[in-house]
This record gives C-alpha cells, sequence and structure tokens, in this order.
C-alpha cells in the first residue's frame, strides 16, 4: 500500500534547503519580466511566484487551484505537492474548493491512497469530490470500489451516472452500465450527450433492433439527434444489429458526418457483403482516411475478390495514404489462400518499402503466405532474415513443413523451438496424424500434456483422428474424459471427431449416443457427416440413410463427405436407384460438385448390381481423368458377374496408368477362365511371366477406401 503523503514532512526540505530556497527567491524576485520572457515562463513558476509574493493576495486560493490543475494536466506530481506543502503551510487545507483540487491532482496523477486520504478526511460526502474519486478509481481500473462510493453518494447527478457508465462501458462491463443507466431514468436524471453515447456503445455488444429503436426515440426526446457522437454510436448499433435499411436512413438523415459516421456506415455494408453499396459510400467519403482504406479493401478479401481489394490497395498507395500492419496481413494471407504467387510478391516488395517486414506479425503471414504457395524454400528464407524471438514464426514454418509432408523437417525445428505454445504442439501433432504416424502423435500429445501445456479443440481433433488410425478404444475413452473433465469446449469438428474415433474403433452404439447428445446443438455438417459415415461403413445402411433425411431438413449446408457417406450406405445396401438419386441431386439441389470418389462410389454401386455397360458409360463421362482404382473397382465387378468384353478394356485401363499393376492381369485370365476362354487367360499369363510383374497390394474399392481416409470433418 503507498503511504499517505503528509505535507509537514516536505515543509522543512521545501523552505530550509538552500537550493530550495535560491530556487524559491527566482520566482518570487520583485525584478521586472518582459512579456517575451513571461511568454516562455512555466505555468506552474507563474503560478508559485503568485503564492510567495502576497499570501493575503485576493487571488491567492484562485492562484493555488490553477496551479493544482495545471499539475493534473501535466501528471508532476512532485510540483503538486510542493503546492498542496504552501496549502497546508497558508491554513487553507480546510477549503473545500482547494482540498477537492487536490485530489483531483492526486487521482490524475495516480497516487490514489493519497486522493483518497484526503478524500476520507471531509467531514461530509461532497458530491464534487465523490465525482473526482469516482473518476479516479474508474481510471485506476478499480470499477468496484468507484460503484461502492456511487452507490453511497447523497444526491447523484448527470456526471456522475455519466461518469460511472462510461467507466463500466470502456471495461466492457456492458451489462452494469445498461444496469445504472436503468437506475438513471428511474431516479429521473436527465442523461446527455456522453451518457448516450456510452449507453449506445454498450448496447451494441448486448442487444437487439427494438432496443435500437427505443434508444433512438429516446434521442428525439431528449433533443440530442443534432449529436454527431451520438447518432455516429447509434448509426453503428444499428449496422450491428444487421438493420442496415434503418442505418443507412439515419446517415442521410444525419445534420452533420465525421469521418467516423462514414467509416461505420462503410463497414456496416463491408461486413454484410454488399460491395456495390460500400463502394457507393466509399466514393462518397470527403477526406478517405486509412480506415476507409482498409474496410473497403477487407471488404473485397471477405467475398474472396482479390484482384479488387489488390486494386484498392494500389489506389490508396498512390493517394499518398500509408498501409498499415492490420490491411497488409489481411491482403497476404489472402494471396496464400488463392495461391496468389505474382500479387504476393509484389505486396511482399511494398511491405519492404513501407518497413512493416519489422512487424512479427506480418513476418509470420510472409512465411504462412510462401509456404501455403508451395514455395517452402522461401518461406524457410523469410524466417531466417526475419527475427527468431517471434513464436509465430517458428509456428508458420513450422505448419508450412507439416502442409508440405516434410514431417522429419517440421520435427527439427519443432525440436529447436526455444519456446512453444498450445500452436505449436497441434501443429506437430496433426502432422503425424496426417502422414499415417498416428502413434508418435500420440506420443507427442502424452509429452504435451506432461509438460503443463493444455490441449485446445484443435489438438485433440488430431488426437482423436490418431486413436481412430490405431483403433485403441481405450485410448479413445480415456481422451474423451480428458476433454469433459477439463473442460475443452466440445465445438462441432471435436465432436465430429469423436463420434468418427468411436465409429472407427468397432463402438457404434457409443458413436450412434454421443451423436444424438449433441445433434441439437450442431451448426455445421461435421458431426452429422461423422454418423452417417460411420454407419454407413458398419453396415447400418438404413440409419445411416435415415440420418440423412433428418439433416436434409435442417438448414445446414451439406458438402462432399456426406454424400460419400450416402452413396457407401446405398452400396452396402445395394439402393442403386436410390443411390443415383442422390448422387444426381448433389449438383442440382445441393450444390455440391461430384470428385473422383463420388464416381468411384458410383462405379462401385452399379458395378455390385451387374450394371457393367452403365458403370463404363459413366466412367466414360466423368469431368476428370478415371484412376486406377475406378478401372480396378469395375474389373473386379466384371470378375464378380463374368463379363470379359467390359473387363477387357477395364484391365487395358489398368495397364495403361500403371504398368506394373499385376493385380488386374490376374484378374483378367480369372474372368477369361470363368468365361472358359482358356486361351485368353494362358496368354495373359504369360504375358505377365514374360514381363516378369510382381502383384502388388491389392486395393479394397472406393467405398472402403473412404473408411479408411475421409474426414467427417
Amino acid at each position: 500500500m503507498v503511504p499517505s503523503f503528509n505535507p509537514k514532512s516536505l515543509l522543512p526540505r521545501l523552505f530550509s534547503s538552500p537550493s530550495n530556497r535560491t530556487n524559491l527567491k527566482c520566482l518570487y524576485t520583485e525584478t521586472p519580466i518582459s512579456p517575451s520572457q513571461r511568454s516562455h515562463q512555466n505555468p506552474f513558476h507563474c503560478h508559485l511566484r503568485t503564492f510567495v509574493r502576497d499570501p493575503k493576495d485576493s487571488n491567492y486560493e484562485l492562484a493555488l487551484v490553477s496551479a493544482l490543475k495545471f499539475c493534473s494536466t501535466h501528471l508532476t506530481i512532485c510540483q503538486g505537492r510542493q503546492v498542496h506543502c504552501l496549502v497546508f503551510k497558508s491554513g487553507l487545507d480546510s477549503n473545500t474548493f482547494i482540498l477537492n483540487g487536490l485530489i483531483n491532482m492526486y487521482a490524475k496523477c495516480g497516487a490514489l491512497q493519497n486522493a483518497k486520504s484526503l478524500f476520507d478526511s471531509f467531514p461530509w460526502l461532497d458530491h464534487v469530490s465523490c465525482n473526482i474519486m469516482i473518476s479516479g478509481y474508474l481510471n485506476s481500473g478499480k470499477l468496484d470500489d468507484a460503484r461502492v462510493l456511487f452507490d453511497a453518494m447523497p444526491e447523484k447527478g448527470c456526471v456522475a451516472y455519466t461518469s460511472i457508465i462510461k467507466g463500466f462501458a470502456q471495461n466492457d462491463r456492458w451489462s452494469d452500465a445498461i444496469e445504472v443507466f436503468k437506475l438513471m431514468r428511474y431516479d429521473g436524471v436527465g442523461p446527455n450527450e456522453l451518457t448516450m453515447a456510452c449507453v449506445i456503445s454498450a448496447c451494441s455488444h448486448l442487444y437487439g433492433i427494438w432496443d435500437c429503436r427505443m434508444l433512438h426515440g429516446l434521442v428525439i426526446k431528449r433533443m440530442l439527434d443534432s449529436s454527431v457522437l451520438v447518432l455516429t454510436n447509434l448509426l453503428n448499433l444499428y449496422c450491428r444489429c444487421s438493420n442496415l435499411g434503418e442505418a443507412r436512413a439515419l446517415f442521410d438523415e444525419m445534420p452533420e458526418r465525421n469521418i467516423v459516421s462514414w467509416n461505420v456506415m462503410l463497414n456496416g455494408y463491408s461486413k454484410a457483403g454488399l460491395l456495390d453499396l460500400a463502394r457507393e459510400v466509399f466514393e462518397r467519403i470527403p477526406d478517405k482516411d486509412v480506415v476507409s482504406w482498409g474496410t473497403i479493401i477487407d471488404g473485397y478479401v471477405r467475398v474472396e475478390w482479390l484482384s479488387e481489394a489488390l486494386m484498392m490497395y494500389g489506389l490508396m498507395v498512390s493517394a499518398g495514404v500509408k498501409p498499415n500492419e492490420v490491411m497488409s496481413v489481411d491482403l497476404i494471407s489472402a494471396c496464400g489462400k488463392r495461391m496468389a504467387i505474382g500479387e504476393g510478391l509484389q505486396l511482399h516488395s511494398v511491405i519492404l518499402k513501407m518497413g512493416l517486414d519489422c512487424n512479427d506479425f506480418v513476418q509470420a503471414t510472409l512465411i504462412h503466405f510462401y509456404a501455403s504457395c508451395g514455395r517452402i524454400n522461401e518461406a524457410y528464407t523469410q524466417f531466417e532474415v526475419g527475427t527468431k524471438e517471434s513464436i509465430s514464426s517458428w509456428n508458420a514454418l513450422i505448419a508450412g513443413f507439416v502442409r508440405k509432408g516434410m514431417i522429419d523437417q517440421a520435427r527439427n525445428f519443432f525440436d529447436e523451438m526455444p519456446e512453444r505454445d498450445t500452436f505449436s504442439w497441434s501443429t506437430i501433432i496433426s502432422g503425424y496424424a496426417q502422414n499415417d504416424q498416428p502413434q508418435t502423435a500420440l506420443d507427442l500429445f502424452y509429452e504435451m500434456i506432461a509438460w503443463g501445456i493444455r490441449p485446445n479443440e484443435v489438438t485433440m481433433v488430431s488426437v482423436f483422428s490418431a486413436i481412430a488410425a490405431l483403433g485403441k478404444i481405450e485410448e479413445g475413452r480415456w481422451a474423451h474424459k480428458y476433454v469433459y473433465h477439463n473442460s475443452i469446449p466440445l465445438n462441432d469438428n471435436l465432436s465430429a471427431s469423436v463420434i468418427d474415433m468411436y465409429a472407427k474403433c468397432g463402438s457404434v452404439s457409443t458413436a450412434l449416443h454421443l451423436f444424438h447428445q449433441i445433434r441439437d446443438k450442431a451448426c455445421t455438417v461435421s458431426p452429422w457427416n461423422a454418423i452417417i459415415c460411420g454407419m454407413a461403413v458398419h453396415g447400418h445402411a438404413h440409419i445411416s440413410l435415415k440420418i440423412y433425411l433428418e439433416l436434409q431438413r435442417l438448414c445446414i449446408k451439406l458438402n462432399g463427405i456426406t454424400f460419400i457417406g450416402v452413396l457407401t450406405a446405398c452400396c452396402h445396401a445395394g439402393l442403386v436407384d436410390v443411390g443415383q438419386r442422390y448422387f444426381w441431386s448433389m449438383k442440382s439441389e445441393h450444390n455440391v460438385d461430384p470428385d473422383i470418389k463420388h464416381y468411384g462410389c458410383m462405379v462401385d454401386l452399379l458395378g455390385r448390381a451387374g450394371r457393367l455397360q452403365e458403370a463404363e458409360r459413366l466412367i466414360r463421362s466423368m469431368p476428370m481423368k478415371a484412376d486406377v482404382v475406378i478401372w480396378g473397382t469395375l474389373l473386379a465387378a466384371c470378375r464378380t458377374h463374368g463379363n470379359p468384353d467390359v473387363g477387357e478394356r477395364a484391365a487395358e485401363n489398368v495397364a495403361r496408368l500403371e504398368p506394373s499393376h499385376a493385380g488386374s492381369r490376374i484378374l483378367l485370365s480369372n474372368i477369361y477362365a470363368d468365361a472358359g476362354r482358356w486361351e485368353e487367360a494362358f496368354l495373359v499369363r504369360r504375358a505377365m511371366q514374360s514381363h516378369r510383374m510382381q502383384r502388388l497390394p491389392g486395393y479394397s474399392g472406393v467405398c472402403s477406401e473412404a473408411k479408411g481416409s475421409s474426414s467427417p470433418i
């Protein structure tokens, strides 16, 4: 605790020290001072000159207060203590006006304990001193102390209410700010311009459109609808409530707009993706600042209109507006996402010219950009030329190595890191899980816990993926309990991973039970995908399709993995017509483009049903080139149904794509043998011997491949 200041202790030093006496003498000397000298003199010295010249002067008290105000403004507590000594020496330490000045000086200078000591010396609660102390508490972050004093005040005016509302609003205690405002209205105290601005700002984080309209009505009733501060905050509230129509009506009616008003309206349109309206507002802004440019550029980045964003960036630089770090990071990230290496290189040049590359976050984003574009060498170079103290740069480079499948290099850098955070551990664990080394991923997870690093949802997704690959159900149950006991948020991705783990470890009933527990909370399709695929792979086709029908009734966007599960279920149940209907509905009803795995599922479905010519036609109509798996699936179906003609063509395509694939030749030979065409069977076998072909590990079919590799997320 800071000891209270006693002016008696400073009086001997102030007036007895030879150096201080010399300094004070020069302040109250009778030597005339020229106007030019007076203009350059410290205002505090001017006030102190008045004190020592004639303490009985009628302006003495006013000069003391003026000097204290100077100390409060310039935060010069040492000089303020000297004035306190003069107050004590002159016997004015009981003057309420001067005491309030002293309290204000100490509070503004951060000596809150000294201010409180003086405040406690008051025999009664003076509303001015209460307001000063409340402001002091609020500025020091002691919001609860401010509220206690506020509640104890006998008479509260607009100043007190506004101070406490502003303090709560600025410290993100919006509910408390609204509560005090309601009390203010109940007590019949009228809000002023600043009160309404703070209340509206607090409401923008809490309430909806009806509260916005009620506040708008109160603004009009209090005749504050000409205040640019109030109307700008109200405009922001309308935009946050996504009522851009009323926001624009208010904006057009504003008698005066500042740059903040323009930027608020621009940001409202930009966040809503209404780029045409945003551009119209942007073009009308009289004096665009960096926020205006950044908002319109961010709007284009959000909707992935990279060329428009870069065009606006070029216009901004041409207009002489210097970009900031946030804008540069947004654009570089967008270039990495779109793999726009040329545009990213140009941005990197501008960043170097502006000197923004010294920022740690910008450096990490540049590393991430090069790695996302497959330029891992450039990413490493950027890491080398930058500072090694930023953990973000280490994380970005390790993530780049993982993305390229360079898990050994990622591990080397991970081991060299001077410090690791949750992201570092999550990245390397994910790398091993994705590169078919699930046991190493699991070992790293246990090591992470041993180091005292708390995993998050992303970490646990990779952990459950590794457990699913290993099929260790006991490890999975332990990890599930760990998530529960450590209060790790069970978001959609993590829920899907847990369901997928139980399904792949054979505990289908547990997976289904967990799904029913979280289904009503799911906002995305990931948990639904996990249970649909899990049920389908284990042969519970009717349960899988039933869940899919329930999913269709919800406003949840489906993706390609959803239809992998659905088509797999149709394959297991032999539902050819149903599967075809779902396949063709992908694009027409759900705007999902079928990829090669979906076509593979359809080939398998048609092949199992013996509709081999139809399967072959589907393969030849595919928008992408068929791979060995698809032709191999058709060839296997030809063996099952004894169709050597289609089998020959399927085998030829397999041989063309992979000449050393002996399995297709063996299948073709068996097809000939089953059809009694022994000569062709013999020729195929002899050709294999002459080419010394070796049989490669067999494929389990496209749908089975989906079982092992497709993530439900």
